[in-house]
Formats: structure tokens, C-alpha cells, sequence
């Protein structure tokens, strides 16, 4: 340290090293590590499920997931809910949030788009048209609660577009979001479901039954927009990694579209 010290006083031309040493000693040794609350929607969370531990590896912050409804989502953060991410399955709720300044201005992008399927643990259910849906041959029809996912909104376009809406009333099962509508259709309380495609690719060979990949032009499109709620480092990095090529590539290859 003191021929450090003599060295320094030569290349400072004898200023004193009692304001510069200090300030070398203070300079941090590691970035500061945060825990970050990610309010997901439910249709992404076995995705971001994948993604964590390799984010967590190469950052250094700790992800918590919270899956759930994007309506409920909206709901709790506009309550006050101490999320620091907010990943929704829409578009809507994060322009909102941000309109009303509960989000940080200029955050929100883009990291999916949602593909439906119309899915049956039934190998021998659902055609690959759909034509099922104007059958009797089912009782029940699981979707997500169109006023709280988006995913239960684009089902109920579908069959809007298929005149069946009105018809279904009757047999329809509602989930509270797309994850519960899932369950339905796996614990036979419905012979058939709207769930996210990505969530058919999830399943076991021997759970695979039957679907019909609905084609996106019979809904509006699934956007689905993350938004920064409460700004720091370590969300931006988190933003920032999954918009990284390591990420978009998985993302993809799980059953979604890219923007």
C-alpha cells in the first residue's frame, strides 16, 4: 500500500492521498442483488417457470412468481399489490397502468403472442376444424372467464364467429384463468376446453388427446405486454432479458408467436 501510495503522490504531482484513497476503498465489489415480485399471467408462468433459474444465474436477483388471471392481476395492482413486474396477457391492462401512473412511463413491451387451442384428453374429440363445437357430442365447454383473461375473451370471439356463443350458454364452465380452465378438461369436469397452445405442447405424449390450433384470424390478437411497476436495476435487467435472443428463441419454440 505505501508504494501504491508513493506512486500515486508522483502521478498526482504531490496532491494529497487523503481524498483519493478513500475513494478507492469505497467502490463497490458486486452489483446489488434484489428480490423481484413478477405478477405472470398464467398462460406464461410454466415459460417464465423455464427462464428463471437462467436469469437468476447470469443477474444474480431472485425472481418470485405470482400467476394468476390478468384481470385479477389489474385488480390487485391497482389496490396497491407490491409487484415489481407486471407480465399480462394483453395489451389493455399495462396501457392502463401506465396511463394512470401506476406503471413506469415508456416500460411496456412486448415478450408474447398467445395461440389458442381447442384441446380434449379425448384422442378422438376435437377435429382439426373444430366442427366438434356444433356437435352434442359434448356437455361441457371449459373456457377462461372472458372478463378476467384474455385468453377466455379471444375463446369467446371464436365462437361468436361461429355463431355458437348464445347456443353454448348452457354448457359453458368458466375458470377463473387459463390455467384453471386446463384442470377442467384434465379432471373431466368438461370433455373438452379453450387453453393457450403453448400449454398443449406441455402436456405428456399420453395426455396429448386432441386439438384443433385455432387460427389467430378468428379473434383479435393475444398481445400479450409487460410493463416495469416499480423501476430499479434489476427490473430493467430482468425487461431486458426476455427480450434477449436466449429468450425469444424459447419462447417460440413453447407455442408462441413473436412480435
Amino acid at each position: 500500500m505505501f508504494k501504491l501510495a508513493v506512486k500515486l503522490r508522483k502521478l498526482l504531482g504531490g496532491l494529497s492521498l487523503v481524498l483519493v484513497l478513500p475513494a478507492i476503498v469505497l467502490l463497490p465489489a458486486t452489483a446489488h442483488a434484489d428480490n423481484l415480485r413478477i405478477a405472470v399471467a398464467s398462460n406464461f408462468a410454466p415459460m417464465l417457470t423455464q427462464l428463471t433459474a437462467k436469469f437468476e444465474q447470469v443477474s444474480g436477483h431472485t425472481l418470485l412468481l405470482i400467476p394468476g388471471a390478468t384481470g385479477q392481476h389489474y385488480a390487485q395492482i391497482v389496490n396497491g399489490a407490491p409487484f415489481d413486474v407486471f407480465l399480462s396477457a394483453d395489451s389493455e391492462r399495462p396501457t392502463q397502468l401506465e396511463t394512470q401512473g401506476q406503471a413506469v412511463s415508456g416500460s411496456r413491451f412486448i415478450y408474447a403472442l398467445g395461440k389458442l387451442a381447442l384441446w380434449s384428453a379425448d384422442p378422438k374429440l376435437v377435429d382439426d376444424e373444430g366442427l366438434i363445437l356444433q356437435s352434442s357430442a359434448f356437455q361441457h365447454l371449459a373456457i377462461a372467464n372472458p372478463a378476467l383473461a384474455p385468453f377466455g375473451l379471444a375463446a369467446q370471439q371464436v365462437l361468436v364467429s361461429m355463431s355458437l356463443w348464445d347456443p353454448l350458454q348452457t354448457r359453458l364452465v368458466l375458470g377463473e384463468n387459463i390455467t384453471q380452465t386446463l384442470q377442467f378438461v384434465q379432471t373431466g369436469n368438461a370433455e373438452l376446453g379453450f387453453i393457450a397452445y403453448s400449454q398443449f405442447l406441455l402436456l405428456d405424449t399420453s395426455q396429448k388427446g386432441s386439438v384443433w390450433a385455432v387460427p389467430t384470424a378468428m379473434h383479435k390478437p393475444i398481445i400479450q405486454q409487460g410493463v416495469i411497476l416499480k423501476d430499479s436495476d434489476a427490473a430493467r435487467a430482468f425487461v431486458a432479458f426476455l427480450q434477449n435472443d436466449y429468450s425469444r428463441n424459447l419462447i417460440q419454440a413453447a407455442g408462441y408467436d413473436l412480435p
